[in-house]
């Protein structure tokens, strides 16, 4: 027997694991790690969120189907790739989706169904609490949730015990602990950095403007506890281990961390939880995760302030847009190959084309590209029309056009990181994971170019969050005797290789001057959207 395997087996069955779970917009997946963090086995199930009166939710009955059926798949995974039965885990951490509204009364009951963070019927609610309180607070938020039940007057506010995310009812039901991880409970409401709970004054300032409307109701008593990684956040209890497994297979006791929030998770999948780091993520949308030294002087719309499950305050630069746009030029390419008799496949043109981009002028050949395929927040666009623009004078050469594709791609995330660089915020390094970063150094330059800053590629864990809040869950179980941070550079990541490139002044200056004509053109782009339906 493979050394491995039988550290694995050893693991298993002494209980030396620990296990993360997330629920995903579109999958919920389940990690088991052994003491190294690596993967030993992973679960997962597909869901979809659901259109029910006008409000994208997901029922309790799938929430609970999806959770049993993923332990279901790693259980079976267990047995298949170790030949034991999975029994017990050392420490156990829940994940989801940040912010939306889960209410409940005081009987435990769920009051209205799960309304998730998709949802935009909050505005009124988050344009009153950005502007009373000094703070941005975002559609999606659950304060802006719980606030516009409110304003809305809804019957079942008269009821209201209780409100959480997806991952704090989860971790409720399995624990008994109406708690939330402190980066989780930063897209609830807003944390004070220097006491890592809900800001106080700011919480005042809710209580009141709800009082005005419902004066029997304190919005302060139906928030969950916060707590930071390596905290107590319960144990497993007997009818949580039956909900996870009903075959009664699963042993209660297993000590849970706090649980977190997608974003949290993601950036110890990274290792971006120190300041002046952060992650930068690109698929079908593009975000930023930058984590500040101190707060910021302004409230900015651009950006969301959240925290990292330490604690720490993170700037979150949130695009709608990202690379999908590329995706549909490779598309095109490939059929123009495959038309001309050329086989190679859909990588071979991506590598081709990006490595093209290298080729380009700086500024583009003047060239513009616009990957709005849906409304984009940062630039006020409300809808989305892909575009390429170009005049007479400018230079379209396939260089120019990838160069230019690569840059739109990046449009709007450089615009809200030039907010946080106004601010004064510095950055060390970024790491960038995304399938546009898997041609070696073309799209990392580019990148580095666009925020001015260090940007790092290197292999991470497939599952992802699953795999963060499995490591935090490890964290907990080691005894959390370092910060987060040092435990994640010396115990998690000491030995990962990184290839990190560092900003070019030419295309820094490039970059700068393509911008500079990108911001004019967004003139073009609310046409188009007027224009053509």
């Amino acid at each position: 027997m493979p050394k491995h395997a039988l550290d694995a087996t050893t693991a298993i069955t002494t209980g030396q694991t620990s296990l993360g779970i997330e629920l995903g917009s579109t999958r919920i997946k389940a990690c088991l790690i052994g003491p190294d963090h690596e993967v030993l086995a992973t679960g997962s199930h597909a869901w979809e969120n659901q259109f029910v009166d006008r409000l994208w939710t997901y029922s309790e009955e799938a929430i609970w189907e999806g959770l049993q059926a993923s332990i279901a798949d790693l259980k079976a995974e267990v047995v298949k790739a170790h030949g034991v039965a999975l029994t017990s885990v050392g420490s156990l951490g829940l994940s989801a989706m940040m912010h939306g509204y889960l209410a409940f009364d005081a009987d435990g009951t769920m009051l209205v169904p799960f309304r998730t963070w998709r949802n935009t019927n909050t505005e009124a609610a988050a344009a009153a609490l950005t502007e009373e309180l000094g703070f941005n607070f975002p559609l999606r938020w659950s304060a802006s949730h719980v606030y516009q039940a409110v304003l809305d007057d809804e019957p079942h506010v008269a009821e209201l015990d209780f409100i959480t995310t997806l991952a704090g009812y989860v971790h409720w039901r399995l624990t008994g602990r109406k708690v939330l991880g402190v980066g989780d409970a930063s897209g609830v409401f807003p944390i004070d950095p220097a006491t890592h709970d809900y800001d106080a004054t700011m919480l005042a300032g809710f209580k009141g403007m709800v009082a005005e409307r419902r004066p029997q109701l304190d919005v302060t008593m139906l928030l969950p506890q916060v707590l930071v990684a390596g905290e107590d956040a319960g144990t497993l209890t007997a009818e949580g281990a039956l909900l996870l497994d009903p075959t009664g297979d699963l042993e209660a006791g297993a000590p849970v961390c706090p649980p977190e929030g997608d974003a949290g998770t993601g950036m110890v999948a990274t290792n971006a939880v120190a300041p002046r780091t952060g992650n930068i993520s690109a698929g079908t949308s593009i975000f930023a995760m930058v984590v500040l030294e101190q707060p910021l002087d302004s409230v900015h719309e651009e950006l969301d302030i959240v925290t990292t499950p330490g604690g720490d305050l993170v700037a979150m630069v949130h695009c709608n847009n990202g690379a999908s746009e590329l995706g549909t030029w490779a598309s095109v390419f490939t059929e123009f190959a495959e038309a001309m008799g050329v086989q190679g496949g859909a990588d071979a043109v991506f590598e081709t084309l990006f490595k093209a981009a290298l080729e380009g002028e700086a500024d583009g050949g003047g060239l513009l590209a616009y990957n709005y395929l849906s409304g984009e927040p940062i630039t006020g666009m409300a809808e989305g029309r892909p575009l390429f623009v170009r005049t007479p004078g400018s230079r379209l050469t396939l260089a120019n056009f990838m160069r230019t594709q690569l840059y739109g791609a990046f449009g709007t995330l450089s615009i809200g990181m030039k907010v946080l660089h106004d601010e004064g915020v510095r950055l060390d390094s970024m790491f960038a994971h995304g399938g546009m970063f898997r041609t070696a150094g073309v799209a990392q330059r580019l990148l580095a170019a666009a925020i001015a800053a260090p940007v790092s590629v290197g292999d991470t864990a497939s599952e992802g969050g699953a795999w963060g809040i499995a490591v935090l869950a490890e964290y907990l179980r080691k005894g959390a005797t370092t910060g987060l941070g040092e435990y994640l550079n010396h115990d998690v990541f000491a030995d990962a290789a990184l290839d990190t490139v560092s900003p070019d002044a030419d295309d820094v200056a490039g970059y700068d001057a393509w911008l500079a004509h990108y911001r004019a053109g967004l003139a073009i782009e609310r046409a188009a959207t007027e224009a053509i339906s």
